[in-house]
C-alpha cells in the first residue's frame, strides 16, 4: 500500500462533521472573499499549502485541480511533485513552516499540537496564520467531499468506479 492511498481513505464519515465544516466556512465568506481579492497570501502560498493537504487526504479531483493551479501561479513541477509525496524540502524556506503545519493540520484531522499553532502564529503573525487556517479549511472541504463522493461510487458500483479503482496512485 503506497504513503498516498494509506489517507486515501479520508471520508466523512458523519454528516455533522460536513456541516460543520460548511458552517465555519459560511461564516467566514467575507474574510474567504478578503483572502482571495486582496491575495493575502500569494496564489503560489495557498496553492502549496493546499497540495500540502493534499498530500495527506489525497483527493484525486483536488489533486488535478490544485497541480494545474499551482503550475499557472509559478510552483515548479518538481516542487509540486516533492509536495504531494509530503516533502517541503523544494519549496520556498519562509513558506516551510506553514507548509509542515498544513500537512500536521490534515493529519491529526485538524486538532494540531498546541506547539505547533503557536508556531506557525510566532512565524507569520495572528492575521497570517489566521489566513493559512481559513486556506486549510477550504481544501479540506474539497478533499474530503471528493473522498466521499468516490467512496460512493465504489460502494455503488462494487468497486468498479471511484476510490477502489483508484487506490493506487
Amino acid at each position: 500500500m503506497s504513503a498516498m492511498s494509506k489517507y486515501y481513505k479520508r471520508t466523512y464519515r458523519n454528516p455533522r462533521e460536513f456541516f460543520s465544516d460548511i458552517i465555519f466556512l459560511l461564516k467566514k465568506s467575507g474574510r474567504m472573499r478578503d483572502l482571495m481579492r486582496r491575495k493575502m497570501l500569494s496564489e503560489a502560498f495557498r496553492e502549496r499549502l493546499m497540495l500540502a493537504v493534499i498530500s495527506v487526504y489525497g483527493c484525486r479531483y483536488c489533486n488535478w485541480v490544485h497541480t494545474r493551479e499551482a503550475l499557472k501561479n509559478g510552483v515548479a513541477q518538481n516542487e509540486i511533485a516533492q509536495l504531494l509525496k509530503g516533502s517541503v524540502d523544494s519549496c520556498p524556506d519562509e513558506e516551510a513552516v506553514a507548509l509542515l503545519y498544513a500537512q500536521h493540520w490534515a493529519d491529526s484531522d485538524t486538532k494540531p499540537d498546541r506547539e505547533a499553532i503557536d508556531r506557525l502564529v510566532k512565524t507569520y503573525g495572528l492575521e497570517k496564520a489566521q489566513n493559512i487556517d481559513l486556506v486549510l479549511r477550504m481544501i479540506r472541504v474539497g478533499n474530503l467531499t471528493g473522498n466521499t463522493w468516490d467512496a460512493f461510487l465504489a460502494r455503488v458500483s462494487f468497486g468498479t468506479l471511484g476510490s477502489a479503482r483508484h487506490s493506487n496512485m
